[in-house]
Order: C-alpha cells, then structure tokens, then sequence
C-alpha cells in the first residue's frame, strides 16, 4: 500500500511550490505530483500597453530573475518591429546578463542547495586544522587558514546555543543520506557565509550599468545609460574601473571557492545518480560572441537544440516560431482555453482562469483531476527538461569546445561517465559548469566593450523606431518573440502588436516547462518524472525529494498571488510537514 508524502512548500526561493509522493512498501517513489499553488496572470496586464513598456512589467514577474524577463521581453518587442539596437547595448546587456548568472549561480550553489548535501550540525564536530588542509589542497582561496575555520566554528556555536537557528532551522540534519566528513562540513558552511556576503557585491555591476538591483532599467532599442569617459553622471573612468573590479571579485570566489567546494562535495556522492527524469532536454540557445546580436544564433556560447531519451548522437533543431513545436497544454491546470483546444503556440495562447480546485482544508491532490496552476508546454508533444544541464548537454552533443572541454574535464576528476550527469548529481555540476564559462565570458564581454568604447563608438541606443508610425503599418498586426537562456532555463516572451498596442502577451517560463503537470496525453513533466523510481532512506525526512527538486533551482514566482479585490477568503493553503 503506497504512502502519499506532501511537501509544501518546497521551494527555498520565490514562490510556492507544493510536491506531493507515493512511496511503495520498499521505500521506493511510485507517482510524484507537482502542483504551482501561485496563479501566473503578467500577461493579462500587458494588454492593451505600449510595447516598449512591456519589459518594465513583465520584470516584475520575479524579484529574482528580473534581468531575463527584461531581456527576453525587450527581445520579443524587437524582433517584433525589427530593431537592430548598437554594439555597446549588446555588450552592455550581456555583462547584466552573465552577471546574473554568476550570482545566481553561486546562490543557489551555497544558499539554496548546498544543504541538502552539507549537514550543518556535523560541522560543530569538525578539527580546524584538518579542514583548513582540506581546504588548501582544493584551491588558493586565501581565507583557508585553521584561524579562519575556528572562528567559523565558534561563531556557528554560538548561533546553535542561543536556540534561534534561523536558516538552519526546520532541516533534517543527521539524516542518513548525508555523507560529508565533518571538515567538508565545516569548509562548506565557511564558504555559504563567505558567498552570502559576497552576493551583495556581484549585483552592483547592475546597479552601475542599469541603476539599481533588482529591476535595473533598460530601453526598447538599447540601453538606458549613456557613455561620457569625461562625465560625472554617465558611464564614465570610475565605473568600468569599479565594474572591473567586481568581475575580478567574481571570477576569484567562482574559480577558488565555488568550483572546488563543488567538486569536493561531488565526490561523495558519485553514487547519487537518481533523479534523471525524462531525459529530454531542450535549449532555445543564447550567449552570441561578444558584441554580437541575439539574431547572430551561429556564434552562441549554447547553441539551440532538443536531444531525446538521453542520445546524444541525435540533436534535433528547435524553431520557437514553429506552431507544431511549442504548444502549451492545460489538461490538468486551474486554466482553461476559451475555444476547448487541447494545446497552443503560445502566440494563439491565452491565460483564463478557470480554478475547480479541492475545497479548504484539503490534504491530498487527486491526479485525475486539474492539479496546478502552471500550464504544460511541450517541443513536438515531448516533455522537456530546460536548465543548465540542457544547455550543458545539448552544447556537448554539438562539439561547443568550450563546453566539451570543461565537462570532460569535470567527468574525468570525478572518474565518472558522461552518462551519470544525467541526474540530480549531473544537474548540480552542470550549473557550476557553466558558471566557469560565464565568469569568463563576463570578462571577456567587458574586455570587448571597452575596446570598442576606445575606438570612438559610444552609442547605447537606437531611436530610428522609437515612434509607433514607423512600426510597419500601424494599423497592422505584428508578431515577435524573444528567448533568453536565463539561469533556470529557457525562457520564451512572445507578443502580439495590433495598432501601435499590445494584443496578447505570453511568457513560457523554465520553471513551467519543468514544474509541468501532466499533458492530454497522461505525460509527466519534468519534476514528477525525476522523483520516480528514487529510493528513500526515511519518507517522512524527504531529503532526497528536495535534493532532486533543489537540483532545478525551482522558483515559481514567475506568478502572482490569486487575489479577491473584496478580501474575502478564497481558499486556504495548509502547509504538511
């Protein structure tokens, strides 16, 4: 007789997240259910507002991933009216964009994921010394000295004894799945508080380049900060030497503290090879060789393309244009399609809600019946998994160098096959992979702005199309989609123009391709697929269902809250632990 397990929420991000398990008699994941308790509705606002504006809506979206929705969403309104903005304005919006990526990345290395494999408790146990050495033979972080692991250790002995735990709260520590000595435990818990203070630093650069964090500011055409080396006010000496510094900043905790911590606690758990999934995974491609357009898609860091069941002999090219490829389904969703079709592209896509939910109070969801609020889009009927590991995988099968290099490099360290990075494990490594080759091409991208500031172009922004009388005609219906890899996965932005206004707005988000419920066809997604088959040490300590759900870096707030404007109750959430 199986068992149903609720977690909720999950997330240790934005958003709520609810999962809900069947263990079978011999502890092992039977049926797992992903369930979006947040309601997305961005693109009901958008109607009927002047496109240009739409990126400074739609970054709202998150309070986490607002640089990629204004990325993908000043890329939709572009490729819409056909504007080719200036070199520097790629340059400068690739130096946000890989700069989120670092800082994303990281966070969710150190403060999202990284205690599902660290056992915070065991630390207190640790010999400084013997950590310190540890330390020193992963990398020249200059902080590793036995001093710097004592008063780490005492200042976390201090915050056990007060009995206010705070973020080490409320976690299964002991947990027989926890492997690490405890030295690494001692190393990696240094390092978590190391990152937590470094994360304020690395967002500057977007403060700089954008005026504030989060939510900078950006242009249709361009970018909204001018180039003046001579002025107080504009992008001038000070801030690219400030900038500079940051990059340093960041490549040095990527290249000494992130990549080593990382592979160290990836060698204990060489075994940890569940959570594989569908094993489709799927990359719209982003990352053009420094200042080159997104429209440039031959020159991508990560190119596009879609592998299936794990062969990567076979890439399969990926149009986000395509009606047939992308379709988005609603079969067991809180939505509903006003004309009864089963799956839409998303420039025919609509967003109505339709909540035939379980009364207040439930405890269980029923998988027979319409279970979340995130739609399930699928490339060619297939469920996908979007994500660093995709783009890791699909990059690797086309013969990216770059990408080849570094992840034989990793297979090799960790005397493991290609094969097993199709896992939770896989999924974790691949995301700090990636975060090596972004650090460089941050630097590599700045390197490329400045040459080109000091060849004598300064120009941020074009206004040649700024006015709605030269978008076409204007009385004509215009299409246009933009796509960015952000750090979770691939995002699409598609947007329909009729008279100078928005018609219809649609965003894909990673985290609904990968929280995807079931499609028409019964087809989980990509959650649910990975939790099947997971063997579990204690169901009521699911350790291994967050690891596997924490290996996507879930975050759901790609949505908003479900609000009665007369604040009546609409339903209750009753948290399970």
């Amino acid at each position: 007789m199986a068992e149903r397990i609720v977690i909720d929420p999950i997330t240790r991000i934005e958003g709520h997240l609810r999962i809900e398990i069947d263990v079978n008699d011999q502890g092992i994941i039977s049926e797992a259910l992903s369930s979006g308790t947040m309601i997305r509705g961005l693109e009901k606002i958008m109607v009927g507002r002047d496109p240009r504006d739409a990126w400074a809506y739609l970054q709202r979206v998150c309070g986490v991933c607002t640089t990629v929705h204004s990325i993908a969403s000043l890329r939709a309104v572009e490729d819409a009216l056909d504007i080719r903005i200036p070199k520097n304005a790629n340059l400068i919006r690739d130096i946000i964009t890989y700069s989120q990526h670092v800082a994303d990345h990281v966070v969710h290395f150190y403060h999202l994921h990284a205690l599902d494999w660290v056992d915070v408790v065991s630390a207190l146990s640790a010999d400084p010394q013997e950590a310190a050495r540890i330390a020193q033979s992963l990398s020249n972080y200059p902080k590793n000295s036995p001093g710097y692991f004592s008063d780490v250790q005492k200042r976390l002995k201090t915050f056990v004894e007060s009995g206010q735990l705070g973020i080490f709260a409320n976690a299964y520590w002991g947990h027989p799945a926890y492997k690490l000595p405890p030295e690494v435990n001692l190393l990696a818990v240094a390092h978590y508080l190391d990152a937590l203070e470094w994360q304020k630093e690395i967002v500057k650069i977007h403060a700089i380049l954008g005026g504030k964090n989060p939510h900078p500011h950006f242009v249709v055409g361009g970018v909204a900060c001018a180039i003046d080396l001579n002025s107080d006010t504009a992008l001038n000496t000070q801030r690219f030497n400030q900038i500079q510094k940051l990059i340093s900043q960041a490549k040095d905790i990527v290249e000494q503290m992130y990549i080593p911590d990382l592979m160290a606690i990836a060698s204990f758990y060489k075994d940890w090879t569940y959570g594989g999934g569908l094993k489709n995974y799927l990359s719209f491609g982003d990352f053009a060789t420094p200042g080159n357009d997104v429209r440039d898609m031959d020159t991508y860091l990560f190119p596009s393309g879609a592998i299936l069941n794990g062969d990567l002999s076979t890439v399969h090219d990926v149009d986000v244009r395509d009606y047939d490829q992308i379709q988005e389904f609603v079969d067991y969703t809180w939505l509903k399609y006003s004309d009864g079709a089963k799956g839409k592209h998303p420039w025919f896509g609509e967003t109505t809600f339709d909540y035939t939910g379980p009364a207040p109070g439930y405890k269980e969801l029923d998988e027979t019946k319409p279970y979340t609020w995130n739609k399930a889009p699928r490339w060619r009927g297939h469920s996908m998994e979007v994500g660093p590991l995709a783009r890791v995988l699909v990059a690797y099968a086309k013969g990216v160098p770059d990408v080849k290099n570094i992840v034989d490099w990793a297979a090799g360290e960790l005397d493991i096959p290609l094969s097993a990075l199709m896992s939770t494990l896989g999924r974790t490594a691949a995301r700090g992979l990636e975060t090596k080759l972004f650090v460089d091409r941050l630097q590599e991208t700045f390197d490329a702005l400045i040459a080109n500031i000091k060849s004598g172009d300064t120009v941020t922004f074009d206004n040649s199309k700024w006015d709605p009388k030269t978008w076409h005609r204007t009385d004509s219906v215009v299409r246009g989609v933009g796509w960015n890899e952000a750090p979770r996965g691939g995002l699409l932005h598609y947007i329909v123009i009729e008279k100078g206004k928005i018609k219809s707005y649609q965003a894909v988000v990673p985290s609904t391709w990968n929280a995807s419920p079931r499609d028409t066809d019964g087809v989980r997604g990509a959650y649910e697929e990975a939790l099947v088959g997971t063997p579990m040490a204690d169901p009521h300590q699911p350790l291994e269902v967050i690891r596997t759900i924490h290996s996507f870096d879930p975050c759901m707030a790609c949505a908003v809250h479900l609000v009665d404007k007369n604040k009546k109750e609409i339903t209750q959430i009753n948290v399970i632990r």
